[in-house]
């Protein structure tokens, strides 16, 4: 009767510990609170939307530093331009199938493969905080974005689809677990 007593109190014990199981800094629980934003947060060419048309100089002293990366998209076939040399302009326009991509054009979403460090947590902001390195394969990666060009035209983006990605996040700790703040 003792044993099942015992038996009985440590299970419940196991159970209760297994609750707080989602606040412990472990690998799951960081790799869930990753994979749960980056579901949510595409990685994108841009940090925020371009606008349609789009005109740039072409003068040597003026050049628009973002006029190789939409030479790149023109031959992705997303961007179409007219050059007006007499004045130094090159405008860009969406093709048809520009307009179906999201305006920072995104192109796929991280799923973590593996968690690397993290840093033992620590009150930022009045926040438990770790700093979490982590390796994770670049997924839904959409026909246009997959070329040579792109890669070297967008550096963030042959670093994000190499096979050996890697990336450094904060998380934070919250009433239901781990999160990556927004």
């Amino acid at each position: 009767h003792q044993i099942g007593r015992i038996a009985s109190a440590l299970a419940l014990g196991l159970i209760l510990a297994g609750c707080n199981g989602f606040k412990q800094p472990n690998a799951r629980n960081f790799t869930g609170a990753l994979n749960t934003y980056f579901s949510n947060h595409d990685d994108c060419l841009f940090s925020s939307s371009l606008r349609f048309p789009y005109e740039t100089s072409t003068t040597s002293k003026d050049k628009d530093s973002n006029l190789k990366s939409l030479d790149a998209l023109e031959s992705a076939g997303l961007l179409k331009s007219l050059e007006d040399r007499d004045i130094h302009i090159k405008r860009y326009e969406l093709t048809t199938y520009g307009k179906r991509v999201p305006p920072r054009f995104c192109y796929g979403h991280r799923v973590v493969t593996s968690i690397d460090s993290f840093t033992p947590p620590a009150m930022v902001d009045g926040q438990s905080t770790s700093k979490v390195s982590y390796h994770y394969k670049q997924m839904d990666i959409p026909g246009w974005a997959d070329s040579d060009a792109m890669r070297k035209a967008f550096p963030a983006l042959a670093k994000a689809s190499s096979p050996d990605a890697q990336d450094t996040r904060a998380v934070v700790l919250t009433m239901n677990g781990w999160r990556v703040p927004e």
